[in-house]
């Protein structure tokens, strides 16, 4: 009889097409990392929610008290006051609720800040880039995976029986709370109607990246004494998330998709792709991409992608 193989990070691996053709290999994120990176969010969440109503009690608490003791307790313009501090609590509740995935998970990283902690990532499953779609998609299907069936089973528990309603709540939510352990890419039902995955998202930085030293400073080629120096129009066609993709292939440095990013960029710039010096070329590309995307950055000009 066959004894089953302990289960690694070798059966989490998959291969991802960018919209170039690049084969790029990703890892999925274990199921209990996303857990851990999901607890993490609504902590985040639970507990901005907190600090917002207490301020915003206390700020209604001081306008009543102040207008009972100047202009007495019926003043109209107190209650307007309260009623308006109400109105602000409700608002940003709904935004903390309902903005807070989307607004990190629409950024460059497409991460919240639980995902980042955790070192995972949101990627879209054709390689591209993430859209605001597909991001859509993945938080109007928690509200029904997760807070739906939550906020019936705690009404549901608020009397003395659980009641149908109550265990129908526990079993929706069950379903869905399982539905990653069921299929082979840890999917939960937002991703499989996004189209995305949740992959791990190693911290490097650029010196792990461009561990070989192919470059010297000031983009000359160690190997052949090739200078690569780029304008700001061959520089200017990428953004952000290029320069992700770009820095994966650098550190997976796989000598095909090498030669395929070397000769599509080459083209997008309009240079002739050359042979045999890829990766200085890319290195030297990658470095003042960078430079010039954390330039814009400090003036407060942003790419996010070749189409930004």
């Amino acid at each position: 009889m066959k004894r089953a193989l302990p289960r690694t990070a070798d059966d989490r691996r998959r291969v991802m097409i960018t919209p170039e053709g690049i084969a790029l290999p990703v890892t999925l994120a274990s199921r209990g990392t996303r857990f851990g990176a999901l607890a993490l969010d609504l902590g985040i969440i639970v507990l901005a929610m907190v600090l917002t109503t207490l301020v915003l009690g206390i700020s209604a608490s001081q306008i009543a008290d102040l207008a009972g003791d100047k202009l007495g307790k019926d003043l109209p313009g107190a209650q307007h006051a309260v009623e308006f501090l109400v109105i602000v609590w409700i608002a940003v509740i709904f935004l903390f609720r309902h903005g807070y995935f989307l607004l990190f998970e629409l950024g460059p990283r497409g991460a919240t800040p639980g995902k980042r902690i955790t070192g995972i990532r949101i990627a879209a499953r054709d390689g591209g880039r993430l859209s605001p779609e597909m991001v859509l998609a993945r938080n109007l299907l928690r509200d029904i995976e997760l807070f739906l069936p939550v906020m019936l089973l705690v009404a549901a528990r608020s009397g003395d029986d659980l009641g149908a309603a109550g265990w129908a709540a526990t079993g929706w939510f069950l379903c869905f709370a399982l539905f990653p352990c069921f299929n082979r890419d840890r999917l939960r039902a937002g991703d499989l109607i996004a189209g995305t995955w949740v992959v791990e998202a190693p911290r490097r930085k650029l010196e792990a990246a461009l561990s070989t030293g192919q470059v010297a400073a000031g983009g000359r080629s160690q190997a052949t004494g090739a200078e690569y120096r780029f304008g700001e129009a061959e520089l200017a066609v990428y953004g952000e998330y290029e320069l992700q993709t770009l820095e994966r292939v650098l550190r997976e440095n796989r000598p095909e998709a090498l030669a395929k990013v070397h000769e599509a960029i080459c083209r997008k710039i309009g240079w002739q792709p050359g042979a045999g010096d890829e990766r200085a070329f890319l290195e030297a590309y990658y470095t003042q991409l960078r430079a010039r995307l954390e330039s814009g950055m400090r003036m407060g000009r942003r790419k996010a992608d070749k189409f930004g």
